[in-house]
């Protein structure tokens, strides 16, 4: 099962482009920690250094479903915007989509046609007298790519269809972007009361519920030690 996963910011501030590469960090983490392989597809940098407006993610596994339960939807983190000391809102959400519509890519070496041509130095100098470099086109999308790393035409036609792959994959990801925006940008106004995870505090810590009954046993023995003291 492979799915697309977008975290995104939205139309929100700088203080939510912080808290999407936060968020970035658990997710990935607990991703992991549930055996699921993940790749960054495509990330889109915040205003500020450590900071992300929004980042796609392409998820690999057996289920997927049990794990985005817990994710999809709106994150909430509380606490004092480290940028605006003096801001009043405590309270900031982002969004994390499953990226829909978007069918698994074939990417086939059919669809690329090659085209040889001399590699080139500084000022058009010709570096050897061989057609070595390679401009990769994919045909269904018109992206291309120009290498010539290599002195072997062979080399340089491998990376060529590396990078174009990765290219094609950016280009149709950034498309469906562009068509989704206002889709997540009204989910993050519906959903900002509602959220599926909250986290709070300069370090990020998720606000768990209380599981292990620790209170509840110590509230017992208390009670228990108090009504041996009446029975004495």
């Amino acid at each position: 099962m492979e799915k697309l996963i977008q975290l995104t910011a939205g139309r929100g501030p700088l203080e939510c482009q912080w808290v999407v590469a936060k968020v970035l960090k658990a997710f990935l983490e607990e991703a992991k920690d549930n055996t699921i392989d993940y790749e960054i597809i495509h990330r889109k940098n915040g205003d500020e250094n450590l900071t992300l407006k929004s980042v796609t993610i392409l998820l690999k596994a057996k289920d997927l479903n049990e794990f985005l339960k817990t994710w999809l939807g709106s994150i909430c983190w509380t606490g004092k915007s480290t940028f605006r000391k003096l801001h009043k809102r405590s309270n900031w959400f982002i969004g994390i989509f499953e990226l829909e519509g978007l069918d698994k890519i074939n990417f086939n070496e059919k669809d690329i046609q090659f085209q040889t041509a001399r590699s080139q130095g500084s000022g058009g100098q010709n570096v050897n007298k061989v057609n070595t470099a390679v401009r990769a086109t994919h045909l269904p999308t018109g992206q291309s790519v120009f290498v010539q790393d290599s002195r072997s035409q062979l080399e340089n036609r491998k990376l060529s269809v590396i990078r174009l792959k990765e290219k094609v994959l950016e280009h149709n990801i950034i498309q469906l972007q562009k068509r989704m925006q206002e889709t997540w940008n009204n989910h993050l106004q519906v959903q900002r009361g509602n959220p599926v995870r909250t986290f709070s505090g300069t370090d990020f810590k998720k606000s768990y519920q209380e599981k292990s009954f620790r209170k509840e046993r110590n509230s017992l023995k208390n009670e228990l030690k108090n009504y041996r003291n009446d029975l004495n």
